[in-house]
């Protein structure tokens, strides 16, 4: 069961759904934000109370519509699945994101960055995964004693509350799910599919030259 959550509380005050800038400066940014925010958002897909979303702004502060960030993927325990045009923090019972996503792209400046690593810092993000594009570098904090703490080796890491491995020594960022299955893109699960389904038609092939109905077993 998915559940609407309201967007603002007062008439007063208004929280935009958007903040005007572009979900990412380059194709192979946006693939990646897509597939990140896909794979999650599939491997929690039959637990209601796990939210994911993309490029959603995030409004931590009740009454302050200028203190605001739109993570490329932000992650939330303890909240319902739904519809919402921004995440209003004091309408979902005060629960920050635990996990967000940054694909780091050549237009971003490192004034940029820090400013959004200072954000998630302040408001309670527990893991904080950067990657920039550029380099295949991956960057991670995670939060112990009230303040994000860098991770010292990311290659081959695993996410405390995704329970998601990380590699980039192929030269880009690789994902893998607790059950070691990798992330892969709308155009990869589409192959993937095709060649199951040829697997399949093959097999039934065969099973009729044998005399046996495939559908009837």
């Amino acid at each position: 069961m998915t559940a609407t959550i309201p967007t603002k509380t007062s008439a007063e005050i208004i929280y935009p759904d958007s903040d005007g800038k572009p979900m990412s400066d380059n194709t192979k940014q946006f693939e990646l934000i897509v597939t990140i925010q896909g794979g999650i958002d599939a491997l929690y897909k039959d637990n209601e109370n796990v939210f994911v979303a993309g490029d959603l702004l995030w409004y931590p502060v009740e009454g302050d519509n200028k203190t605001r960030q739109a993570p490329d993927t932000m992650v939330v325990f303890g909240r319902p699945k739904g519809y919402r045009g921004s995440y209003q923090q004091w309408l979902e019972d005060n629960i920050a994101p635990q996990v967000v996503f940054e694909i780091i792209s050549p237009g971003n400046r490192m004034r940029e960055i820090f400013k959004l690593f200072k954000f998630y810092d302040n408001y309670g993000v527990e893991e904080c995964y950067f990657y920039d594009l550029k380099d295949n570098e991956l960057i991670g904090w995670l939060r112990s004693d009230g303040e994000l703490n860098y991770i010292e080796s990311m290659e081959g890491w695993v996410s405390p509350r995704l329970e998601l491995r990380f590699e980039t020594a192929s030269g880009d960022l690789e994902i893998y799910r607790p059950d070691g299955l990798k992330f892969l893109s709308y155009v990869e699960l589409s192959r993937q599919m095709e060649q199951a389904q040829q697997k399949a038609d093959r097999l039934s092939e065969k099973l009729r030259e044998m005399g046996i109905n495939p559908d009837e077993i």
